[in-house]
């Protein structure tokens, strides 16, 4: 399974390739997609949609986990980041992936074993986990995190949702029109 992460932003965003294959987690690519705090949200916008849309294109993850909502003590800034979550959001489902959230204390406790961990101890456990040369920078060590909880969860879970999205809706259960005839059989 791939798994995209994203740390969204309307200055920097993150992202952050990784793949699962059985217990181990592999790195495919990450980045930042950087914008130029002078231009309009509206331009910014445009930007992180297509250039997300690109990473999308290229590595064709399964899933996108994007980072869960905080609260800013400056609404501003919480509402720009509220556009930004939004083109995130679209841009993965428009790609056709699971989409899924994650708070920043679960990924902090996945990967450090503490909820509360600083973020240079989650950019070291990135490193090392993934085997990287050197540490990423921190919106995209952040983003791979993400994806690291994300493939780090049960994934029972995402076998389960496949599942669902492939079954028609209103088939009946398995061994369910067995057990009918079953029943109209002792009838008879």
């Amino acid at each position: 399974m791939i798994a995209l992460g994203i740390d969204p932003g309307t200055r920097n965003l993150g992202w952050g390739v990784v793949r699962r294959e059985g217990t181990r987690l592999i790195h495919l690519a990450h980045g930042v997609i950087r914008m130029n705090g002078e231009w309009e949200l509206a331009r910014r916008l445009e930007k992180l949609f297509s250039e997300l849309e690109e990473v999308v294109a290229t590595y064709r993850p399964e899933v996108g986990s994007v980072e869960g909502i905080f609260f800013d003590k400056n609404p501003q800034s919480a509402a720009q980041l509220g556009h930004a979550r939004g083109v995130v959001l679209l841009v993965l489902q428009r790609g056709g992936l699971l989409v899924r959230e994650h708070a920043p204390a679960r990924v902090k406790r996945t990967l450090t074993g503490n909820g509360q961990a600083e973020k240079e101890q989650v950019a070291q456990m990135v490193t090392a986990i993934l085997k990287l040369e050197s540490q990423p920078a921190s919106d995209a060590a952040d983003a791979l995190a993400i994806a690291m909880t994300e493939l780090r969860t049960d994934p029972r879970s995402h076998a389960l949702n496949r599942e669902r999205l492939k079954k028609k809706k209103g088939a009946l259960p398995p061994g369910f029109a067995e057990a009918m005839q079953r029943a109209k059989q002792r009838k008879a």
